[in-house]
Protein backbone atom coordinates (compact mmCIF):
# COMPACT_ATOMS: atom_id res chain seq x y z
CA UNK A 1 0.00 0.00 0.00
CA UNK A 2 1.36 3.38 -0.71
CA UNK A 3 2.20 5.71 2.28
CA UNK A 4 0.09 8.69 1.84
CA UNK A 5 1.66 11.47 4.12
CA UNK A 6 -0.60 14.78 4.65
CA UNK A 7 0.37 17.39 3.61
CA UNK A 8 0.87 20.50 6.22
CA UNK A 9 -1.55 22.67 3.53
CA UNK A 10 -4.31 19.94 4.01
CA UNK A 11 -5.28 21.06 7.52
CA UNK A 12 -7.59 23.59 8.67
CA UNK A 13 -6.57 26.89 9.14
CA UNK A 14 -8.99 28.86 11.97
CA UNK A 15 -7.49 31.99 12.05
CA UNK A 16 -8.84 34.03 8.98
CA UNK A 17 -12.29 31.84 9.79
CA UNK A 18 -12.34 33.69 13.33
CA UNK A 19 -11.04 36.92 12.31
CA UNK A 20 -13.89 37.29 9.79
CA UNK A 21 -16.60 36.14 12.44
CA UNK A 22 -15.31 38.62 14.85
CA UNK A 23 -14.90 41.34 12.72
CA UNK A 24 -18.75 40.84 12.11
CA UNK A 25 -19.78 39.95 15.28
CA UNK A 26 -18.01 42.85 16.39
CA UNK A 27 -19.46 45.22 13.70
CA UNK A 28 -23.27 43.94 14.77
CA UNK A 29 -22.41 44.73 18.17
CA UNK A 30 -20.81 48.47 17.39
CA UNK A 31 -23.77 49.42 15.02
CA UNK A 32 -26.59 48.51 17.76
CA UNK A 33 -24.32 50.47 20.28
CA UNK A 34 -23.67 53.09 18.06
CA UNK A 35 -19.63 52.74 19.05
CA UNK A 36 -18.51 51.06 15.71
CA UNK A 37 -14.64 52.33 16.00
CA UNK A 38 -14.46 50.73 19.67
CA UNK A 39 -16.40 47.18 18.59
CA UNK A 40 -15.02 45.95 15.55
CA UNK A 41 -11.63 45.78 16.42
CA UNK A 42 -12.30 44.41 20.05
CA UNK A 43 -13.95 41.42 18.03
CA UNK A 44 -11.36 41.10 15.44
CA UNK A 45 -8.66 40.50 18.77
CA UNK A 46 -11.43 38.13 20.03
CA UNK A 47 -11.75 36.08 16.48
CA UNK A 48 -8.03 35.88 16.56
CA UNK A 49 -7.32 34.66 19.89
CA UNK A 50 -10.15 32.27 19.15
CA UNK A 51 -8.58 31.30 16.08
CA UNK A 52 -4.97 30.76 17.14
CA UNK A 53 -6.67 28.54 20.22
CA UNK A 54 -8.18 26.13 17.57
CA UNK A 55 -4.98 26.25 15.16
CA UNK A 56 -2.70 25.28 18.28
CA UNK A 57 -5.21 22.17 19.07
CA UNK A 58 -5.41 21.51 15.34
CA UNK A 59 -1.57 21.18 15.03
CA UNK A 60 -1.14 19.36 17.68
CA UNK A 61 -3.91 16.44 16.84
CA UNK A 62 -2.08 16.72 13.35
CA UNK A 63 1.34 15.98 14.96
CA UNK A 64 -0.08 13.46 17.64
CA UNK A 65 -1.66 11.64 14.43
CA UNK A 66 1.06 11.81 12.28
CA UNK A 67 3.43 9.98 15.14
CA UNK A 68 1.13 7.78 15.88
CA UNK A 69 0.96 6.65 11.90
CA UNK A 70 4.62 6.53 11.92
CA UNK A 71 4.83 4.12 15.56
CA UNK A 72 2.77 1.67 13.60
CA UNK A 73 4.76 1.30 10.42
Amino acid sequence: MKNKKKNSDDQTHYVPLYMCLGIAIGTAIGAAADNLAVCMPIGLSIGMCVGVIFDAQNRKKSKDNSEDSNDEE
